[in-house]
């Protein structure tokens, strides 16, 4: 027999996926990825069901992605994860697909370009967590987990690869983080990103600086 779908079992469900997962993509960043979309999702009117439900399983297909080293695309991985414990609900397919694209749309170097107000909304909630200073902090953090240098002026961040030592927080911010705002979707998640670039810059510059020796 099919359930009512219930937000706090989604919740629960989600937060298991999360046991053993790396500090930079936990059960926190999700936490906070979801009280984005909820203040977003207000402020531009977005269906608030079929966002909280695609924010709490975003990120479900992660420990995938990271076991393979890059190889495994978390959001296929976390859309087909979404889309078995979906089936167990009371739910329109209509709906159903939407909460589904939402998590296949919300990777910035995914192939599926977010379609709907909900999986805009999800793209920059997740993007907003990836930068600013929560964002610098995750930076490094990642780059701890996957054992890369704490900076490296040799090479250009462009000649690097992902799952290396070289992998470090300023190439994150090179060849990702740098480019988020631009990649802004919805009014409010614009303007919230303005703020946080801005101090990435600012932090960015200066560790380059003290990296060098100077002060």
């Amino acid at each position: 027999m099919l359930m009512e779908l219930n937000i706090r079992d989604v919740q629960t469900y989600a937060k298991q996926c999360f046991t053993n997962s790396r500090l930079s993509h936990n059960w926190e960043h999700t936490c906070r990825v979801c009280n984005l979309c909820r203040h977003i999702g207000q402020v531009e009117g977005a269906d608030l069901e079929i966002l909280m439900v695609s924010a709490y399983l975003h990120d479900v297909g992660r420990a995938w992605q990271d076991q393979s080293k890059g190889a495994v695309c978390h959001a296929e991985k976390g859309a087909e994860i979404a889309r078995t414990l979906l089936d167990k609900y009371v739910i329109s397919n209509e709906r159903k697909d939407g909460i589904i694209h939402c998590i296949r749309a919300h990777r910035f170097r995914g192939n599926c370009t977010p379609a709907t107000l909900e999986a805009k909304t999800l793209f920059d909630a997740d993007k907003l967590d990836s930068i600013g200073a929560i964002g610098v902090g995750r930076a490094f953090q990642f780059a701890g987990e996957v054992g890369a240098k704490l900076h490296n002026p040799t090479v250009r961040p462009e000649e690097t690869a992902p799952y290396t030592m070289e992998d470090t927080a300023y190439r994150e911010f090179k060849l990702k983080l740098s480019k988020i705002k631009a990649c802004m979707l919805t009014a409010e998640g614009r303007r919230l990103a303005n703020g946080r670039h801005a101090f990435m810059e600012m932090f960015f510059e200066r560790f380059l600086r003290e990296h060098k020796g100077e002060w």
